[in-house]
């Protein structure tokens, strides 16, 4: 299309460095980009998984951190048969930080039934703010704040809220500052845990620390964690690096659309920006990659960054005003029904907004693929995930109910994800779609994303960790049983069977999620709440 016809597309404030694509990139499906690399195997290194990455990696669901023993590193760990993979572990009285909504929706569900409406919102009201002073005491003055700074360096360095910058630059003493410069009180009106980020990052990176007792960030920590191998053996065997999200996720979250601008290197000022020009995204790309040359790891796999609408947190308004559009004229927040939503009073993006950063995505991931290019044709044996062609298949809205959406590669990438047999056994089947469950009938929708409609579900998880599996043994890796002995043969599948029991959204389903989010909704509806407090980040 030329400029004058795309214009009308284009979002003013979009930078000019930004291509607008009308069709998403098409994914890659060779993990080696079709370039043949040979190295030396000598020996077995002793951290056979470390992980880099975000909130994606860590483990986070449903509004906390807190089943990392279920993260999808700790999924691969298991099917390598190596029990030596560590990783922080978040409990405390609400079990996650900074909030478990499946737990509280399990709670309000014991206390006091599966009903939530206007009748019992007073009661509902002072539930949740109890368990919310509860969980504050517990992390700012009780023994959540009590960090550990010995022992092992963690295998899954990977920490939520993260972007390229902060991987870069932060480690556990930066994060111990700012707590330290932070005055604790007992709220009675603002029942927050103040800077849980900072709490979540020292639980990952406070045994981070070289023989001198100095913070690392996780790439420096995993730099050390290469360096334990003897001059043939390198230290970690599959290195994954999974960052990038944070880099245009707030964009969503905030329902504001700020472009990074000077300063978008400097962690002291660039929290007003959600979303990086992708000139950015590389200049900060290439000092990551700069950082990962540094590791001593046989295989690194590095992952494409998710489109940001795939994630129902914001939910696409309307009907789709251009005939084989991927777009909603509008993204708002998830309760907000269609009659109900008016532009003028809720957190929204527009249609060209979600256009802009998705192209900006598309480029950042055109780096990363380079990235992973210009290191096999060096001889290092890099591999890609294609995390965001994996998303798109699982798009519910945006193109499996709309196959005049669908772009030109749809078929030839494979068309819609096949879930494996345990999975697709489910019923009501697992989609994209916003978690819903209602009274004696459970889950009704969803079920691969959590209940904050931004993270998968543990068998969402499991999904990821197989991609990652399939890359690991085109790279050779041997994977073992449970003695971490006996070699497996043939391809090797995530026991979802297992997975299917250790999930609680999918097992042991709150009843009243519909109920929750249609009570979060009519507040919003009359009173402008919930969405008030986003539209003051504009």
């Amino acid at each position: 299309m030329s400029q004058a016809s795309t214009s009308r597309f284009n979002d003013p404030k979009t930078p000019l460095d930004v291509k607008i694509s009308f069709e998403a990139r098409k994914p890659i499906t060779d993990p080696t980009l079709g370039i043949v690399v040979n190295i030396s195997k000598t020996g077995t290194p002793q951290h056979r998984l470390v992980t880099i990455g975000d909130s994606l990696t860590h483990g986070f669901q449903s509004g906390a951190i807190y089943k990392t023993q279920l993260s999808y590193p700790a999924i691969i760990s298991k099917e390598l048969g190596w029990d030596k993979l560590h990783y922080p572990t978040y409990g405390g009285p609400g079990d996650g930080l900074p909030l478990n909504l499946e737990k509280l929706a399990h709670d309000l569900q014991q206390k006091l039934g599966t009903e939530i409406n206007w009748l019992n919102g007073v009661p509902v009201f002072l539930f949740v703010r109890q368990q919310l002073d509860i969980l504050e005491d517990y992390w700012e003055r009780g023994a959540g704040k009590i960090y550990p700074n010995q022992g092992k360096i963690h295998h899954n360095l990977a920490i939520y809220g993260w972007d390229l910058r902060n991987t870069l630059s932060r480690n556990a003493d930066i994060c111990l500052d700012v707590l330290s410069k932070v005055k604790s009180e007992d709220d009675v009106l603002r029942q927050v845990i103040n800077n849980h980020n900072e709490r979540a990052a020292i639980c990952v990176l406070n045994t981070a620390r070289d023989n001198q007792g100095k913070a690392l960030t996780p790439l420096q920590a995993a730099e050390l964690l290469g360096a334990e191998g003897d001059e043939q053996t390198e230290g970690i065997e599959t290195l994954v690096v999974t960052l990038g999200s944070n880099n245009a996720l707030g964009s969503i979250l905030t329902f504001n659309v700020s472009w990074s601008d000077d300063g978008y290197d400097d962690m002291s000022v660039n929290d007003k920006y959600t979303v990086w020009r992708p000139t950015h995204f590389k200049a900060e790309l290439d000092l990551l990659v700069a950082e990962v040359k540094k590791i001593r790891a046989r295989h690194v796999i590095f992952a494409t960054v998710p489109h940001i609408t795939i994630a129902p947190f914001a939910r696409g308004v309307g009907d789709k005003v251009r005939n084989k559009s991927r777009y909603f004229p509008h993204y708002t927040l998830p309760w907000i029904h269609d009659q109900d939503f008016n532009p003028e009073k809720h957190p929204h993006i527009t249609e060209n907004e979600a256009r802009a950063i998705d192209s900006a995505i598309d480029q950042y991931n055109e780096a990363i693929t380079e990235v992973v290019r210009q290191a096999r044709l060096q001889g290092k044996d890099w591999y890609l995930f294609e995390l965001c062609g994996l998303l798109d298949r699982f798009a519910s809205r945006r193109y499996i109910e709309d196959l005049d959406a669908r772009p030109s590669w749809w078929n030839t990438v494979g068309g819609e994800y096949k879930l494996p047999p345990e999975l697709d056994a489910i019923s009501p089947a697992l989609t994209s779609l916003f978690f819903r469950s209602e009274v004696k009938k459970g889950r009704t929708q969803g079920g691969l994303f959590s209940l904050d409609g931004i993270h998968p579900t543990t068998v969402g998880y499991g999904i990821m960790a197989q991609e990652v599996i399939k890359i690991m043994q085109l790279a050779g890796v041997k994977f073992y049983e449970s003695d971490g002995k006996t070699q497996r043969e043939g391809e090797i599948k995530v026991d979802f069977g297992d997975l299917i029991t250790k999930d609680t959204l999918i097992s042991q389903t709150p009843e009243n999620v519909d109920n929750m989010f249609n009570f979060v909704g009519g507040i919003d509806k009359n009173f402008n709440l919930f969405s008030g407090m986003l539209k003051k980040n504009y």
